[in-house]
């Protein structure tokens, strides 16, 4: 009985040792953006598109269209690329 509640506590304060350690920093820095970006009212998307969610890469900005479009956007705001989606029909 002895031997388990050693092992157990060796265990949980390796668990908890490894959390702590391997966890990412909170005070990570976050993606620079242009200084005249403000998302997504800061884009200018195309007529009757409307933004269902934004991700930020390395000097790209990508905003995901209600219409199933990926609009890519360089790091001044600037469209570079529309990339259509297909859905497989419903069924």
């Amino acid at each position: 009985m002895i031997t388990l509640t050693i092992t157990m506590i060796v265990g949980v304060i390796t668990v908890v040792g490894l959390l702590v350690t391997r966890m990412p920093d909170g005070r990570a820095r976050a993606p620079v953006l242009p200084a005249s970006l403000v998302l997504p009212a800061g884009l200018v998307l195309p007529a009757g598109a409307q933004a269902a969610a934004v991700t930020f890469g390395s000097g790209w900005t990508a905003v995901v269209t209600t219409e199933n479009r990926i609009l890519i956007f360089d790091g001044n705001a600037v469209l570079i690329q529309d990339v259509a989606i297909a859905l497989p029909p419903a069924p």
